[in-house]
């Protein structure tokens, strides 16, 4: 079981930018499936991002061309930087990865089975 450990979260005005890190261990990066998922204040999680084992993206709608999600292998890092964030980027954001995948990634919660503990991320004037 890997273990998956968030950083890079904090308060930023709105058309800022921050960079979430996702470090991976107890497990090697290359095979797994790893996506990240926030929880807003409506108590709704949603998929944001994600990326397969051959490097193919997935984004929600409203963070496609805002988001950009990539992994350091030599690091066993994965990067989620975020641009022109507004206030409805608000919320905690989780990093998670699945081993069952390879080509595709899914944005959806229960596909994931290893959860790091979130990072909180405000958007706010």
């Amino acid at each position: 079981q890997v273990q998956l450990v968030e950083s890079g979260g904090g308060l930023v005005q709105p058309g800022g930018s921050l960079r979430l890190t996702c470090a991976v261990s107890g497990g090697r990066l290359g095979p797994l499936t790893v996506a990240w998922f926030r929880l807003g204040a409506g108590g709704e999680r949603e998929g944001v991002s994600c990326i397969s084992s051959t490097d193919n993206t997935a984004y929600l709608d409203s963070a496609e061309g805002r988001f950009t999600m990539s992994r350091d292998w030599s690091a066993n890092t994965v990067y989620l930087n975020m641009n022109s964030l507004t206030p409805e980027d608000t919320a905690i954001y989780y990093c998670a990865a699945s081993g069952s995948f390879t080509n595709y990634c899914p944005l959806l919660g229960p596909s994931y089975d290893n959860w790091g503990q979130g990072t909180q991320v405000t958007v706010s004037s």
